[in-house]
């Protein structure tokens, strides 16, 4: 594996890539795997650049291959996040139903919370019943961060 360090808006975030795709968004302070290399690899410059046009608001979706390591409920629930349109939110639940699991949303909460490609993967984009915000792997003022960087985009 490799990885690489990037500055972004939400504080440096490091990547992380397996041979078959981008395996780990990492927030500060979450160290990389140690069987991992600081080195350059194609996956990674490719994140780099991806992630960087969508803090410029130049990209809305993120077209990277990926090496998603879970369950299958884990990888079915990442995946589905794909699908939620740039600037919107959903609830856990309405994610649980898109799931076909219309009573596991706290099971959709856990899995997303152990999403590792996170923005890439915009769990940020899942919000509690009532519309707050709850948890988040960069932490709240990152969540925040993230959904008002998106609805200023969309203007």
């Amino acid at each position: 594996m490799r990885f690489a360090k990037i500055e972004t808006p939400v504080g440096v975030l490091t990547l992380v890539a397996g041979d078959a795709g981008l395996r780990g968004v990492l927030w500060p302070g979450e160290s990389p795997p140690r069987d991992a290399d600081a080195a350059d690899h194609p996956v990674l410059a490719e994140a780099e650049r991806q992630l960087h046009e969508y803090f410029a608001g130049a990209r809305r979706t993120f077209d990277l291959p990926l090496d998603l390591v879970g369950t299958p409920f884990q990888r079915r629930a990442w995946l589905a996040l794909a699908t939620i349109p740039f600037a919107t939110t959903i609830s856990y639940g309405e994610q649980a139903l898109r799931l076909g699991a219309p009573r596991a949303a706290r099971a959709v909460g856990a899995a997303n919370g152990r999403n590792p490609v996170s923005i890439v993967l915009p769990c940020h984009r899942v919000v509690g019943a009532s519309g707050a915000l709850t948890g988040y792997g960069g932490g709240l003022d990152a969540k925040r961060h993230l959904l008002d960087h998106e609805l200023r985009v969309n203007g």
